[in-house]
């Protein structure tokens, strides 16, 4: 058992926040660029990674010490992370960033070997960031009577019990056993009629994507059941590069690594080893808000159980979902349907077959349309951009800066831009001069100059951006200066 100098006693627990992933079933509100994990979803006044970063914080007790959160996501996002933790004003204690997705089985490894760095061999307690969980008493207690159970050497998965044939969730069953029940097997995704059988045979519970288990065990059963995972993490971890929090993976090593899930890779190969896995059964309001029908199952409803966010109207509808974002949005006769409206697209679809919504996001990706990946409003590390308005040789922008905050030293080939400051201070640098302008003055940047937009305010700088030009794309960037790294 991990100790610290103050008590033998005491468990050393580092909690391991999994926030990589896109949300495609939750488009067109998620999206590649911001997915659903940093969205506010369930009517809270925090996204879904910020409300499970806060549940990790609450799990110390008498005999639990609790480490800063590790975090694992994806390089685009890490600003995201940073940006949505200081707002709780929580500190992690590492992000380690994935340079490309290699599903979870890699992201929990690369969490093990950062937990085992200091010489520790502390409790892991992982956990995605894109649940709810509507009891974080109850969500606490579970996960420390798992820690307990965890410290003794044993794997343990988190199971719900069922309250409907779900389709949409893979399935554990397990055997009582003093304790805590041990895993006989884990079922994939079943039919309707196989999760029928589930419910009325009791025995099994949904598997809730939470594991709770030393670092040296993740690694001693990961190196025994896919070697070539854990040889090859391994070495982009050796390859990885520290800034600040950030920790960064080698990136060629780590393409080289097979993409591959917890659960295929280590934990449906334990039943019937000698590795000693166990369930602990959580009862907290949980979901994992995969699909919109979820996100109609936990929002609240009216009393013809319509839910709906936004400014919506509903007449003669039932069990409908509308989520509007910037417009109002009436719908008529409708019933078990989801309706989901952005500025740049709008999705209707039948709430039982929310869980196809991906597809028409493959039907993006394959069209090489930017809806897929992007907003209209898209977010930087040092604020965001909303096109607002374009046409062939032209493109209106609402930029927001940050205070203290700056853009890159850059230059475009084929646009000139002129610039409207409608708040704030904007200290801007135009060839060889530096400027500071004020609310409702201006400046003009022609084609081919260099050019920055700083705010050396303390309040937000928004300014309105009209573009012109042949060519309007974002890749039309030559940086020069940057302070976030992108070349």
């Amino acid at each position: 058992m991990a100790s610290d100098s103050s008590s033998s006693s005491t468990v050393l627990v580092q909690p391991v926040i999994m926030a990589g992933g896109s949300g495609t079933r939750l488009w067109p509100l998620s999206r590649a660029g911001y997915p659903k994990q940093f969205l506010v979803l369930t009517g809270s006044a925090h996204s879904l990674f910020q409300e499970a970063a806060q549940r990790m914080s609450s799990l110390a007790a008498v005999d639990l010490r609790v480490e800063p959160m590790l975090v694992v996501g994806n390089e685009e996002h890490r600003f995201l992370v940073l940006d949505q933790l200081r707002e709780i004003r929580s500190e992690p204690a590492a992000v380690l960033l994935e340079p490309m997705g290699r599903n979870t089985a890699p992201a929990l490894t690369l969490a093990a070997l950062q937990a085992l760095e200091g010489g520790q061999d502390p409790v892991l307690v992982v956990t995605p960031a894109d649940q709810t969980v509507t009891d974080p008493a109850a969500f606490a207690a579970a996960l420390r009577d798992a820690v307990r159970v965890a410290a003794g050497g044993a794997i343990v998965v988190l199971g719900i019990t069922p309250d409907r044939p779900e389709t949409g969730y893979g399935y554990i069953r397990s055997v009582p056993e003093t304790g805590a029940a041990r895993v006989a097997q884990f079922v994939e995704k079943p039919d309707l009629e196989t999760a029928q059988r589930y419910l009325a045979e009791g025995g099994y519970t949904w598997n809730s994507g939470m594991f709770v288990l030393r670092a040296s065990v993740w690694m001693s059963a990961l190196e025994r059941f896919r070697p070539d995972i854990a040889a090859a993490t391994r070495a982009a971890w050796v390859a990885r590069q520290s800034d600040d929090r950030f920790v960064r993976p080698g990136r060629a090593e780590f393409a080289q690594v097979p993409s591959e899930s917890v659960d295929y890779a280590v934990m449906e190969r334990c039943p019937g080893s000698d590795i000693d896995i166990r369930m602990v059964p959580l009862a907290a309001g949980w979901n994992d808000l995969g699909a919109w029908d979820a996100v109609w199952q936990v929002a609240p409803k009216d009393a013809k159980g319509n839910a709906s966010v936004g400014d919506v109207l509903l007449q003669d509808s039932s069990n409908t979902l509308v989520h509007a974002t910037s417009r109002l949005v009436g719908v008529v006769g409708l019933d078990d349907v989801v309706v989901v409206e952005t500025p740049d697209a709008v999705m209707v679809a039948d709430r039982s077959r929310s869980q196809d919504v991906k597809k028409i996001v493959q039907s993006l990706d394959k069209g090489q349309r930017n809806e897929h990946s992007l907003h209209r409003k898209v977010h930087r590390p040092w604020g965001w951009y909303d096109s607002i308005d374009n046409g062939p040789r032209h493109q209106v922008k609402r930029i927001m800066v940050k205070p203290g905050a700056s853009l890159s030293l850059q230059m475009h080939h084929h646009r000139a831009e002129h610039w409207i400051v409608v708040s704030g201070t904007a200290e801007v640098t135009n060839g060889d001069k530096v400027l500071v302008l004020s609310e409702n003055q201006s400046t003009y940047i022609p084609l081919g100059q260099t050019h920055r937009l700083a705010n050396p305010g303390k309040v937000p700088l928004e300014i309105i951006e009209v573009q012109s030009g042949s060519y309007l794309g974002e890749d039309d960037i030559v940086r020069f200066e940057d302070t976030y790294g992108r070349s």
